[in-house]
């Protein structure tokens, strides 16, 4: 599928409004001439047949095109609540140049709030570090999608000038979204889920708090994967610095990539293991790749909800 604009060619976040339009309505366009032809402009209308329920509401028109069973959607169906959380810490600021895991993070949360006001669905924006730094109302309305780009514009304009070391607890944040959110609600995570100091078992508990209040949840975990996955650097030293923690190491990649890649590799595996045991969906994300991968998975997610 094909996209308007492409991120790498995205020099500043300004106009975030413009930039978001362009992002849904190219990746609607690209939608319809792809195999998920049929799946796209009809969501605001449709939902997938489960087995078992009433044939009276199945659209046999759409079936004829697609050789899907899609229900037709009433009015209160289409109304569902949205929360993204931000990942703001310091190691989303990482790499330096076009890539920033958080640029990216900005940008798909700023195509999929405008895709949830076309829906008429209800959302919000929790923005966090080591603790919810900022957090909206969830309404629907246009002029609340606007509140909400300005304040991811000014994430982006303070991110850029900031120095210090912020690091996240991921898991604290979800146990305080779990609390907060007194609605049924499909909880959208945009983190890099590197934890330093975090207690994995506390991660698991803190999703599983969210399963326990009803939520839905939708992980989409943002790694530059050439060099975070791969570990794609030139044969000679590097200075190598934690983001969070400020701590420090030096050595040559070719002496660090086989320990380093089996520890990441390891780390993915729990996340993937903890995921699956509470029955969370995990995307894993490469930030050099299109936005629209969000939201095609995030329609997947939706169409799957009841």
């Amino acid at each position: 599928m094909s996209e308007s604009i492409k991120i790498q060619e995205i020099k500043e976040l300004d106009h975030l409004d413009l930039l978001a339009s362009q992002m849904v309505e190219g990746f609607i366009t690209g939608l319809h001439k792809s195999p998920y032809h049929g799946f796209s402009v009809e969501f605001l209308e449709h939902r997938l047949y489960n087995t078992g329920e009433s044939t009276r509401n199945i659209d046999w028109k759409v079936y004829a095109k697609t050789d899907k069973l899609f229900v037709k959607r009433f009015e209160e169906e289409t109304n569902l609540r949205c929360i993204v959380a931000l990942d703001n810490s310091s190691s989303m600021y990482y790499p330096e140049g076009e890539n920033l895991k958080i640029k990216f993070s900005i940008l798909a949360t700023a195509a999929l709030t405008y895709l949830f006001q076309r829906q008429r669905d209800a959302f919000g924006l929790s923005i966090f570090t080591d603790g919810i730094d900022w957090k909206s109302e969830v309404k629907s309305t246009q002029s609340h999608l606007q509140k909400l780009y300005i304040q991811l514009e000014q994430v982006w304009r303070e991110g850029q000038k900031k120095a210090e070391s912020k690091a996240t607890r991921t898991s604290e944040v979800l146990h305080q979204l779990a609390d907060s959110i007194h609605k049924r609600s499909l909880v959208i995570v945009f983190s890099d889920m590197l934890f330093n100091e975090e207690n994995p078992i506390d991660f698991f508990a803190a999703l599983q708090h969210l399963k326990h209040n009803k939520h839905e949840v939708l992980l989409f975990q943002t790694l530059h994967h050439p060099s975070e996955l791969e570990f794609q650097f030139e044969d000679r030293p590097y200075l190598f610095v934690d983001a969070e923690t400020g701590e420090e190491v030096k050595v040559k990649p070719a002496d660090l990539r086989s320990s380093y890649q089996e520890s990441i590799e390891k780390h993915r595996a729990e996340i993937k293991s903890w995921c699956n045991k509470a029955k969370i969906s995990l995307v894993e994300v490469d930030v050099t790749e299109p936005v629209s991968k969000v939201l095609l998975e995030y329609l997947i997610k939706r169409n799957k909800m009841k």
